[in-house]
């Protein structure tokens, strides 16, 4: 069985070699010795949240707290190319779980999406809230999925600041049901920063559309269904992999 993992401050493994000793406290701690009930003898990961990654030995377990011993380190390179999922916000946690689902399918970072047909606004304090709603989502499907890296929660865009992004990536693929290509059919480059556009439940307008396509994206559909918008990005992300990761 795949060994847990626990996510903690770069300084905790920083000058950290084999052999060297940790001590895991604080809620991930706590989570070990209390929740998971993680004893001497058993081994347990721990990552940076930047790509190091530390197989230790459990040597000690207090209430809240495992003192552990560095058996083994590894760096997870990024990976190539780099996944941005664009993601519309939407109402009833729908965001949420695209942001969830898509770090458990790789992705490498998130940009919330002000549409014109989002219900949901972001702003002030309940924009921040939200926000931080979905960095506890990516930390905690980064936890799930086993990942050394932690995906980038960005800051909000609106379509002006979208069709700037787009501009700058390698690729950008706006799904869409009325769309004549498909995703699959792609050829996704190797190296750089693809990006996915997945709109509000509303739909993406033909506004934004032509704004996105005269930035360089390209409109696509994922297949003959209509997908939610809690779905559309996870299923684009694992066509993408399929095609230039899961090799």
């Amino acid at each position: 069985m795949t060994l847990p993992l626990f996510l903690v401050a770069p300084s905790l493994l920083a000058g950290v070699g084999p052999g060297g000793r940790v001590l895991l406290d604080g809620a991930e701690g706590r989570h070990a010795a209390t929740v998971r009930r993680i004893g001497p003898g058993e081994r347990v990961l721990l990552a940076d949240g930047g790509g190091l990654r530390a197989t230790c030995d459990v040597v000690a377990a207090g209430k809240a707290e495992l003192e552990l011993v560095v058996a083994e380190l590894s760096v997870e390179e990024e990976p190539e190319p780099r996944f941005v999922l664009v993601q519309a916000l939407a109402k009833g946690d729908r965001d949420d779980q695209a942001v969830e689902a898509a770090t458990e399918f790789g992705v490498d970072e998130v940009v919330p999406w002000q549409a014109a047909r989002c219900i949901v606004q972001w702003r002030g304090d309940r924009g921040e809230k939200a926000r931080r709603k979905w960095e506890s989502a990516v930390v905690a499907a980064a936890k799930q999925s086993r990942r050394s890296r932690v995906p980038v929660v960005a800051d909000l865009v609106t379509t002006k600041g979208l069709a700037a992004r787009v501009g700058a990536a390698t690729a950008a693929y706006v799904l869409h049901e009325d769309a004549t290509q498909s995703l699959a059919a792609q050829q996704v480059p190797d190296t750089g920063e693809v990006l996915v556009v997945v709109g509000p439940e509303g739909g993406i307008t033909a506004e934004e559309v032509a704004a996105l396509e005269v930035a360089g994206a390209v409109t696509v559909r994922l297949g003959p269904t209509v997908l939610r918008s809690s779905s559309a990005g996870p299923a684009a992300l694992a066509v993408l992999s399929a095609a230039a990761r899961w090799r």
